[in-house]
Order: structure tokens, then sequence, then C-alpha cells
């Protein structure tokens, strides 16, 4: 369906003309020269997009924007505002207006501008269905995503999730390993069964083997009762080990004969015990290489390989960006709007702590902005030079800069950036750790 667009400016010719300028390019466009007439008619029917001038009477297009946030919470604004009162445009944005359009401006223009500024309403509309939806399933709450890969992923999973067969999750850290073997979990008959999570990498290689399978009472110093593991706890369950790649050899030997015959003994015991437990897996490692080096059994490797999972990094799904920032933001509570150039921002980086590394950008920001809009200057300071600013030319530094970070975008790998570039791969890794892309 077409956008309802909510005109209000108190010249006639500014709502002919923008008026015809937007119902060309097929929105539906209602206009009034009076606010006040605005305002009862939010009233009465919905909006997407409210297009207010900022200078008007009786009331202001600032007072306009309080009245018409508290009206429709879920309109999205933006100021009209003349040559000199960017300043007053700037300070609405911090009560809740998404922008601002500088007069005078192009019909041109003004079409472009409106159809950015209903992508960004589509997408927080499309955000909170989602959440809607999520809310109803727990566990998956931050599996939000537009990527075709990632509904792929998701699809593959919830296949498996009613079979006993062990997943093997692959990713890098903060790519949401954890999150999909709950939804494998949550989706299978087990669900209502123990979810035991177990970070390979937190425990010392002499006390992984108790953690997993339990221990007799003098099994070791200090050991001065038995204790139940891991996989007793999660009997009927799922069991998750995460960094599977981590674990030393001897624990390998214990894990794969629990795999193969679903029986262990506790360390220090010799009394077989038996649970029935689905395992999931994940590394942020290469395990096929770890196998080539012997440093992780071939065996073991087939036996948790079963189903293989691979989750893209958040730098391969950049279509995911807006919704996962906004999904944060309401999360952590937060009533703000993203300025447009905090978006691009966002965008361009390579996010190398991927999707927690962006739930830890966006608490900052809410916790700064402090009810504002947020913008540029609440994020970490390796975001500024992300978005050129539009006052000065950029530095021959700075423009390549932003044409590596848009190459690195388009291409499938590192070896295809280089040569789009026409750089070595060698010149392109010297350049990539000079502006930390």
């Amino acid at each position: 369906m077409s956008a309802s667009i909510l005109l209000v400016d108190d010249e006639q010719n500014i709502l002919k003309t923008v008026g015809i300028a937007l119902e060309a390019t097929g929105y539906n466009v209602t206009s009034y020269l009076n606010p006040l007439q605005a305002l009862e008619a939010l009233r009465n029917e919905p909006f997407d997009i409210g297009l207010f001038d900022l200078k008007m009477q009786p009331i202001d297009g600032i007072q306009l924007l309080r009245e018409a946030r508290a009206i429709a919470p879920e309109l999205t604004v933006v100021l009209m505002t003349a040559h000199g009162s960017v300043d007053s445009a700037v300070e609405a944005m911090k009560l809740g207006a998404y922008d601002y359009l500088q007069k005078p401006f192009e019909l041109s223009e003004l079409q472009h501008f409106v159809d950015k500024v209903y992508d960004h309403h589509r997408m927080k509309a499309e955000l909170r269905q989602l959440k809607m939806q999520l809310s109803r399933r727990e566990g998956i709450g931050s599996l939000v995503t537009r990527s075709e890969r990632m509904k792929s992923i998701i699809e593959l999973a919830k296949q498996v999730a009613g079979s006993n067969i062990s997943v093997l999750v692959e990713g890098e850290s903060g790519t949401g390993k954890e999150l999909l073997a709950h939804l494998i979990h949550d989706e299978s008959q087990r669900r209502e069964k123990p979810f035991v999570t177990v970070n390979c990498t937190a425990l010392a290689e002499n006390l992984l083997a108790s953690e997993l399978f339990g221990h007799g009472k003098g099994a070791f110093t200090g050991a001065v009762r038995d204790r139940e593991g891991r996989f007793e706890a999660a009997d009927g369950g799922t069991i998750f080990l995460d960094e599977i790649g981590e674990i030393p050899p001897p624990t390998q030997v214990k894990l794969l004969r629990f795999l193969q015959h679903k029986e262990f003994e506790r360390v220090g015991e010799t009394t077989t015990s038996k649970v029935d437990v689905r395992v999931i897996a994940a590394t942020n490692r290469d395990l096929q290489a770890a196998v080539n080096a012997g440093v992780f059994r071939e065996d073991l490797y087939y036996r948790l390989n079963a189903v293989r999972v691979k989750l893209p990094p958040l730098r391969e799904r950049q279509e995911d960006i807006p919704l996962l920032s906004h999904h944060f933001l309401g999360k952590l509570g937060g009533t703000q709007d993203i300025a447009p150039q905090v978006m691009a921002a966002l965008q361009a980086y390579a996010w190398k702590g991927n999707v927690r590394e962006l739930e830890n950008v966006m608490e900052r920001a809410v916790i700064l902005a402090r009810g504002e809009t947020i913008q540029l200057y609440h994020l970490p300071e390796e975001f500024q030079a992300l978005v050129a600013p539009a006052e000065r030319a950029m530095s021959l530094e700075e423009v390549e800069q932003q044409h590596i970070i848009k190459v690195l975008r388009m291409a499938k790998d590192l070896d295809e950036a280089a040569a789009i570039l026409g750089i070595d791969p060698a010149t392109l890794w010297r350049k990539r750790k000079k502006y930390n892309l």
C-alpha cells in the first residue's frame, strides 16, 4: 500500500507543489494550512509520515511535533525549515523528529528524500511486527533478520529440531550461535526439558571433564562429595557445548564415547551412567583445519558434524543492521530515533564483534543520548570517520577509506576486493590495518 503523508505548511503554494510532487511518486498526501486541523486529522486517521513546516501559526512545527508524537507515537516526522533555522530543526530531532529538510529544495530532491524516510518508517513497522511474532516464541527474540541467507539457516534449524541428530554451529564470535542452539531446542520435543550451556574455554583443562560428566567423592583434591555433571543436568534436554574446538584430547575421547553410546563415567568412578541428551556444539575455529593439524579427533568431528550450520558475519548481512539496531534500541528500553548519518555509520562499520558488538554500541548510544535522537557523537570514536562531514571536502585518505569500505561490502572475499581495487592482497591487508577495517 502507498504511504500516507500528513503535510502541514501555512503557505498554500508549498502545499500545492509538494503535494503534487509526492502524489506523482505514488504517495497519498493530506494537506493542511492550519496545524491545529492537522492534529484533529491525526486523531481520526492513521498516517505514516508527518511533513511539518517549522515556522507556522497558531503553533509552530516544534509544538506540532510534540502533540503529534503524543497522539501517534509511530508517526515518522520530518521538519521543513528555511535557511537559518537549522539549529531549531536539530533541536526538534532531539525531541523525536527523524530528520529535517532545508528549504528551498528541488522537487526531485524531495522525492528521493521522502523515499528514504519511508524506507526507514517501513523498517520500523516491520520490526514491530517481527517483535510481536517473536514475543510468542521464547528464546529466539534476537534472531531478527531480513537476510535470505539467515532465513534459510533458521528454516534448516527448524527442520532438524525434531530429530536427535547432533548439530555443529560455526561462526565468528557474536554471530548468534547460542541463539540458534536455543531455537533448535525450543522447536524440538525437548523444549520443556533443560537447556544447559557449557563454555569449553571458561574451565581449566583438568576441570572440564568433571564439569561435563561429574565426579565421585575423593576423585581429586577438593572433591569432598559426589557431584553430577552438566550431561546429567541436561537429561531429557539439550546440552550446548560452546567453543568445542578448545576441549583437550582426553575429554574429546570421553565426549566421543557419549556420542556413540550415550554413556559415560563420572571422574574417579567406574560405574557407567546413561542419559538422553541432544548435543549441539559451536565453534569460531575451523575444525576441519584442527583435524588436519592433529589437535582435534577426526571421528569426533564427524560425530558432531552430522548437521553443519555456518552463521554469516554481520558484515555479510548488511540488510539486517537497521533492523537489529532498532531491535536492540527497543530491547534496551530506548525511545529514541536514530539519525540518518548514524545509520550510515553503522552500515559502513566492519563489525568484527558482529551482532554482540552492535548491541553493545546501541547500549552505549541509548545511555548517552538520554532520550534524544541518537546522533553520530553518541557512537564510539571509530565511527566518526565513517561518515564524511557535509560541510567540508574529504581528504584523499578519507576518500580512499570510504572506497575500500564500499568495495569490501561488495566483494565476496578479500582476494576479490583486492582485485577490484587493483592492488595486491598484502597492500589491502595493510590498508585495512591502517583504517581499522
